[in-house]
């Protein structure tokens, strides 16, 4: 089974997309990159066959997590944290505006494009 990673700034969706992807049977997890002073985090232990970067915006950040003091300053300095990973990813979605399932729904496309598609097509939420 393939190795999927996700990683991208806090509120992007990186814990609803690895939960959405897992039930659909994939081995899918978030990587706390944005917050590590390790720029290739992310492939250490268990290097990902496919990496996700999600993106979101300073205002879609906040209004996702109103209790955490996500001003765009803090921001910055994960981003980058995550250059090494945005420059290495498979799939790059920027969440703005977004429901979580377009965000699975542009995943999956992503997926399937590099050849590893959802083992049971029939289960995938509309």
């Amino acid at each position: 089974m393939a190795l999927i990673k996700i990683v991208g700034v806090c509120g992007s969706g990186k814990t609803t997309l690895a939960r959405a992807l897992q039930a659909l049977g994939y081995d899918a997890r978030q990587v706390s990159q944005e917050h590590s002073g390790v720029p290739d985090l992310w492939r250490r232990r268990l290097p990902p066959d496919v990496l996700i970067y999600l993106d979101a915006s300073g205002e879609t950040a906040r209004t996702r997590y109103p209790h955490l003091n996500l001003h765009d300053a803090y921001l910055d300095v994960e981003r980058k944290r995550l250059a090494h990973a945005r420059a290495h990813a498979d799939c790059l979605i920027h969440t703005d505006g977004l429901t979580a399932q377009t965000v699975l729904t542009q995943t999956l496309d992503c997926l399937k494009s590099l050849g590893f598609p959802p083992s049971q097509m029939e289960d995938i939420p509309t």
